[in-house]
């Protein structure tokens, strides 16, 4: 099994993003890796140690973004229901999804650098 049929397992709707990217799956794979390599440069769970939420705030949004450009649908659903909690003014129920998406980020990442040499 390679890494797209893992990410696959995972939820990751490769086959969407191959279709966007013409069947390539070398860019994709370049793509994901430079993902892989923002997500662990971005520690979101730091920014939730202020009360000013704008900082966790973008970095959601970005994170929301590039997951979704990519198809990475686990990623994406999480974060767009972080934004939308924050929008509701509940930052403490957003840090509780935060919580429960970390693993399945770090699943991910680890995934993508299990094949990327990373």
């Amino acid at each position: 099994m390679g890494m797209l049929d893992e990410l696959r397992n995972l939820g990751v709707d490769v086959d969407k993003s191959l279709k966007m990217l013409n069947g390539k799956e070398a860019l994709y794979e370049k793509l994901l890796v430079k993902f892989a390599d923002m997500l662990r440069k971005t520690d979101i769970r730091t920014d939730f140690d202020s009360s000013d939420y704008t900082s966790v705030m973008e970095t959601a949004h970005t994170l929301k973004g590039s997951a979704g450009n990519l198809s990475i649908t686990p990623l994406f659903k999480a974060y767009a229901d972080i934004m939308q909690l924050f929008r509701e003014g509940k930052p403490e129920e957003a840090r509780e999804e935060l919580i429960k998406v970390i693993p399945v980020q770090d699943e991910i990442i680890a995934c993508i650098e299990k094949y990327s040499g990373a």
